[in-house]
C-alpha cells in the first residue's frame, strides 16, 4: 500500500480547458487523473443526443483527450477516473478502445453502470420530489442516480487503467481511487469523509487554485496560465492541496476554504452515497508555497437512499438582449421591455394564445442583481435582458420577431443585436427524488457489483454549538462585508448557498450578530421566495447560508442571467457591518 496518492483534476465541467489534463500529466506530479464533466442539464442534453444517435450520449471529446495523452499515461502508470460516460459509458468505452487500438497502446477501460433509470422511470412514477413534494412528471428527458465510489474502487481493483462512469457524485472519482489505494473499508466513515472532501476541493478544477476567488487581484496576473489542482492524499485521510510547479494561481487557506463551502448545505450533514460528512471543524494550514494541508473531516453512516436527478421539458423559453445607451438609459430599457411585453401580449390575445407563463427583465449595468440596494440608476449604457417562458413555441416565435423592431420604433440608442433574432429553446426543469439503494443494481463491466454491507444512518444534521454575537461598545463605523470576510456562492437546484468566512477570528462575533439569516433574507428579498438558514462552520471561521427558492427555478429553468447564483456572494460583499473603531480594517 502506498503512503501517499497524488490525484489531479483536469476538468471541472464539460467545456473546461483542454490544457488541464495535459498540464497535469506532463507535470509528472500525479498518480491519478480525474475529470468531472457532468451537471444536471448536461445529463438531459446527453440523453437527448443518445435518443437521436445510439452511439452518442457521452462527453464526445474525452476519447481524443485519452488518445493525446495515452503514451504518457502508459509510460508513467497514471490511471484515469471520470464520469465522461454520461448516459452511454458503453459507447464512450468503444470510442476509446478504437483510438487506443489505432495507437497500439494497451490500456484497460472499465465501465460502471446502473445510474441510468430512464428506462425504468415507470417503476418510480409514484416517487415525490424531495423538496416540493410534487408528483413526478409523466415524460422525462433523463433520470440518473448519484452513485458512490465503491464501484469505482472495484473496477480499479480489477486492474482498470481507465474507469468510466455515468452519473456519480462528483467527489466519487477521487474517493474511489483512495478506497482502492488505501483499502479503506465501508465503515471507516472519517476516512471516507476526508477522501470525499479531497474530491470536493479539486472537482471544480482551477476553482481550488485561486480561480473565482474573492481576492481576485492576487491571482489576476496568472489567469492566462492557471494551474489545475492536485490533492496529495495520505492514508489517514489528510491531504495537501497544491498545483503543478511553474503554473499560475494561488493555493492558500482562503482559496481552499472558499472551494470547501461551494455548493454545500448543512456542513454537519453533507450527504453522499458512501458517507454523511461533517466538515464543520476542518483545519487548514499553509505548509509551503501553494501547499495547504487539510484535515479534521468527520463522517458517519450514509443513508439507505440514492439521490436521483431527473429532467423534463416545461414548455419553451427565449432570451433576447440589446444595448441601450444615453441619458436615462435605465428608464428607457425598462420602458422598452414593458412595451415589448405589452405588444406581444396583445398579439397573443388576438391569436387565441395564452399569456406568458413567466417573464424576467434585467437591466444589466444598473445593478439589477442588487435589487433595492442598487446604486446605478444613473448608468448611461446598459444591456436589456428580456427572457420569457411559454407553453407554446409559436408564441415565442412571435416574441422573437417583435424583439428587434424597437431599434427603429422605440428608444434612441438601441443597438447591439449581435445574436440576431432570439429563438425558442426547450425549458428544462429538474426533478430531484430519493430511491432506495437496494432497488438499483450496479454493474462493473457488465457484471453485478455488490456494495459492501454497512448499517445505514439518517439524514439529520448535528446540533450546533451555541455561540454569542458581539455586543457593540464604543464608536463604530460601517464597513462593507468584503473588508471583513471572503466567500463563494453556488446552487443546488432552486436553492442557493453563500459561504461567508471571516478574514480574522475577531471579526466572527460581529458577523454572527449582524449577518443573521433574517438580515440576509431581507437583503435578497428581490430573489428569495423561501426560508434562509445559517449554518456555522467553526473550523473555517464562518457560516454557510442556504437560501431556498432563490434562483427562479434554478439551472435551465431560471430566466435570470445568473441562474446558478454564481454572483450572490459578490452581491452580499456590499452588506454593511457596524465595526468598532478598534477593529476597523
Amino acid at each position: 500500500m502506498k503512503d501517499q496518492v497524488r490525484i489531479g483534476c483536469g476538468a471541472g465541467f464539460w467545456g473546461d480547458s483542454a490544457e488541464g489534463p495535459k498540464q497535469l500529466v506532463e507535470s509528472g506530479e500525479i498518480d491519478y487523473l480525474v475529470l468531472d464533466y457532468l451537471a444536471e442539464i448536461t445529463m438531459s442534453l446527453l440523453a437527448r443526443a443518445r435518443a437521436k444517435d445510439p452511439n452518442t450520449g457521452y462527453a464526445t471529446d474525452f476519447p481524443s483527450v485519452v488518445a493525446s495523452l495515452a503514451p504518457k499515461l502508459k509510460e508513467q502508470g497514471i490511471r484515469v477516473v471520470t464520469n465522461a460516460g454520461g448516459v452511454n459509458p458503453q459507447a464512450c468505452k468503444a470510442a476509446i478502445d478504437e483510438k487506443l487500438k489505432a495507437l497500439g497502446i494497451d490500456l484497460k477501460v472499465a465501465i460502471v453502470t446502473g445510474d441510468d433509470l430512464l428506462p425504468r422511470a415507470a417503476e418510480f412514477a409514484d416517487t415525490k420530489e424531495m423538496f416540493s413534494g410534487d408528483a413526478m412528471p409523466p415524460k422525462l428527458w433523463s433520470m440518473n442516480a448519484y452513485l458512490g465510489a465503491f464501484p469505482i474502487a472495484h473496477a480499479l481493483n480489477g486492474g482498470a487503467d481507465i474507469v468510466l462512469t455515468g452519473r456519480c457524485v462528483d467527489s466519487a472519482v477521487v474517493l474511489g481511487a483512495l478506497i482502492h489505494e488505501f483499502q479503506w473499508q465501508a465503515d471507516e466513515f472519517d476516512k471516507l469523509s476526508a477522501g470525499s472532501l479531497a474530491g470536493h476541493v479539486i472537482e471544480c478544477g482551477a476553482q481550488a487554485t485561486g480561480g473565482v476567488s474573492t481576492d481576485w487581484e492576487k491571482v489576476a496576473g496568472d489567469w492566462d496560465q492557471m494551474g489545475f489542482p492536485i490533492a496529495i492524499c495520505n492514508a489517514d485521510g489528510s491531504f495537501i492541496t497544491t498545483k503543478p510547479a511553474n503554473t499560475g494561481g494561488r493555493v492558500a487557506p482562503d482559496t481552499v476554504a472558499e472551494q470547501i463551502v461551494y455548493e454545500i448545505g448543512d456542513p454537519s450533514a453533507y450527504l453522499l452515497p458512501d458517507v454523511s460528512c461533517d466538515w464543520r471543524n476542518l483545519k487548514l494550514i499553509q505548509v509551503g508555497e501553494n501547499r495547504v494541508e487539510v484535515s479534521g473531516a468527520k463522517g458517519r453512516a450514509p443513508t439507505s437512499q440514492y439521490k436521483v436527478s431527473a429532467t423534463w421539458q416545461d414548455g419553451f423559453r427565449t432570451t433576447g438582449t440589446m444595448m441601450i445607451g444615453g441619458v436615462d438609459a435605465v428608464a428607457k430599457a425598462e420602458a422598452v421591455a414593458a412595451a415589448i411585453l405589452k405588444r406581444t401580449r396583445a398579439m397573443f390575445a388576438k391569436r387565441g394564445l395564452a399569456d406568458y407563463t413567466r417573464s424576467d427583465v434585467e437591466v444589466l449595468g444598473a445593478e439589477a442583481n442588487w435589487g433595492a440596494n442598487s446604486r446605478r440608476r444613473d448608468a448611461r449604457e446598459v444591456i436589456l435582458k428580456l427572457a420569457v417562458h411559454h407553453a407554446d413555441k409559436n408564441a415565442l416565435e412571435i416574441f422573437g420577431r417583435e424583439f428587434i423592431p424597437p431599434a427603429t420604433a422605440m428608444a434612441q440608442g438601441i443597438t447591439g443585436f449581435a445574436g440576431g433574432r432570439p429563438s425558442p429553446t426547450p425549458l428544462v426543469r429538474l426533478f430531484s427524488c430519493l430511491v432506495p439503494k437496494d432497488q438499483l443494481p450496479i454493474e462493473v463491466d457488465g457484471k453485478p457489483f455488490t456494495a459492501p454491507a454497512v448499517a445505514y444512518g439518517d439524514a439529520a444534521g448535528l446540533p450546533a454549538t451555541p455561540n454569542e454575537g458581539a455586543a457593540l461598545a464604543g464608536p463604530t463605523r460601517k464597513v462593507p462585508l468584503i473588508k471583513l470576510a471572503y466567500g463563494r456562492s453556488g446552487d443546488k437546484g432552486d436553492s442557493a448557498n453563500i459561504g461567508i468566512l471571516a478574514r480574522k477570528p475577531e471579526y466572527l462575533p460581529l458577523l454572527r450578530a449582524q449577518l443573521t439569516s433574517e438580515a440576509v433574507q431581507q437583503y435578497f428579498a428581490h430573489f428569495v421566495r423561501g426560508k434562509v438558514e445559517r449554518f456555522e462552520i467553526p473550523g473555517l471561521n464562518g457560516f454557510n447560508f442556504l437560501m431556498q427558492n432563490a434562483l427562479g427555478g434554478g439551472g435551465m429553468a431560471s430566466l435570470r442571467y445568473d441562474p446558478q447564483g454564481k454572483m450572490l456572494a459578490q452581491v452580499l460583499m456590499d452588506f454593511e457591518i457596524d465595526v468598532p473603531l478598534s477593529l476597523t480594517p
